[in-house]
């Protein structure tokens, strides 16, 4: 297992049960993480597909408990609200969560 496989289960071990806890139907994660490019001050990517009775103030809700249980700053993006021009290129690199 390479070390960016190792930080991948460990994230995936802390999340697992907020997303499941959210109500959350799917997720990845993506980015530096996934890539293995990440440094100190890098945050964590985390793809979601929310309930559909999930509000805004759930959605920051999520945010927040998620970067409590990482310790790290987590940048969350819906399936929904990925921008079209960069839509490929997260997805092609996603590593599936749940």
């Amino acid at each position: 297992m390479t070390q960016s496989q190792i930080r991948i289960a460990e994230i995936k071990n802390k999340i697992l049960p907020i997303l499941k806890q959210a109500g959350v139907k799917k997720s990845s994660l993506f980015g530096s993480y996934v890539k293995g490019e990440e440094t100190k001050s890098s945050d964590i990517d985390i793809l979601v597909e929310p309930p559909k009775t999930m509000s805004l103030f759930g959605l920051a809700g999520l945010k927040l408990d998620l970067e409590e249980a990482l310790n790290k700053e987590v940048d969350i993006v819906t399936y929904n609200s990925i921008h079209p021009l960069l839509k490929e290129y997260i997805l092609k690199d996603q590593v599936r969560i749940l």
